[in-house]
């Protein structure tokens, strides 16, 4: 069972996404990876590329990218978004569409890099704990960085609400479209002030070129669903090879801490 982020990201990219959300998501994404030393001319693996952007942000900047996906939808969606990227009308992005928990998707990754083994980059925003095994997708993202690469991910906190929101989620995907719209309606107002009591900032004013709608459906909707503390997730990557060099806490408590780490 598993909430269709596909469609989710086509009814954004259709009805929310704009040029100066996309120029949005191109400064938060070179920001995040300023610390790995730019893109031009390295090896890109986006793991859970959903409506592209970040894909498309990379090979625009010159890396050579792979993109990977579970849901096929996503597809049509990276095709569509392609219209804000004119430079790459006759690039060829090369995608696999499953799960990184499959051994044939990973070897496909592995055999589309440059190097044949890895990848420089290997970026994964808010994906790997929507796998249903969160430690192991870390573990096999962990493996396809190149010797003196970076991982960039993101992972949803920890935190005493974690545990009501799994079960809310579990609901959703649960329940049939009537009731999941209704849940939708009914927790849009309570994240909305809850966001605003935490951050102290217009809950409307996202970052990385989204949109607040699009995400409360993710959010409730999204998943498989785990979690981890920051320190949670170091003592699982780092005995991997890995240092991290840079972790931002997130905002707000249930929401996504950002990491850059470097393989030794």
């Amino acid at each position: 069972m598993q909430f269709d982020f596909g469609k989710n990201w086509a009814d954004f990219s259709e009805h929310a996404l704009d040029t100066d959300r996309v120029k949005e998501a191109r400064d938060d994404f070179t920001g995040l990876l300023s610390v790995a030393g730019g893109l031009s001319g390295k090896s890109f693996l986006d793991i859970g590329f959903g409506q592209g952007l970040s894909l498309l942000n990379a090979a625009s900047a010159g890396a050579a990218v792979f993109g990977i996906d579970i849901n096929p939808k996503c597809e049509a969606v990276l095709d569509s978004n392609r219209r804000f990227f004119p430079e790459l009308a006759r690039l060829k992005i090369p995608i696999a569409i499953g799960s990184i928990l499959d051994e044939s998707i990973v070897r496909r990754a592995r055999e589309a890099s440059p190097s044949g083994g890895g990848y420089d980059i290997v970026h994964s925003w808010g994906v790997l704990h929507h796998t249903g095994d969160m430690s192991r997708a870390i573990q096999v993202a962990a493996s396809l960085v190149n010797p003196n690469g970076h991982l960039v991910i993101a992972i949803y906190n920890r935190h005493w609400s974690s545990r009501p929101w799994l079960l809310i989620k579990y609901l959703y995907c649960k329940s049939p479209e009537l009731l999941r719209r209704l849940l939708v309606w009914v927790l849009t107002p309570v994240i909305y002030t809850a966001k605003w009591i935490v951050t102290k900032d217009q809950p409307l004013k996202q970052s990385r070129g989204m949109d607040f709608f699009y995400d409360v459906v993710d959010w409730v909707g999204g998943y498989p669903y785990e979690y981890a503390s920051i320190t949670e997730v170091l003592s699982l990557i780092e005995p991997l090879g890995f240092r991290c060099v840079k972790a931002l806490q997130s905002r707000v408590p249930t929401g996504c801490n950002e990491f850059v780490l470097k393989r030794s």
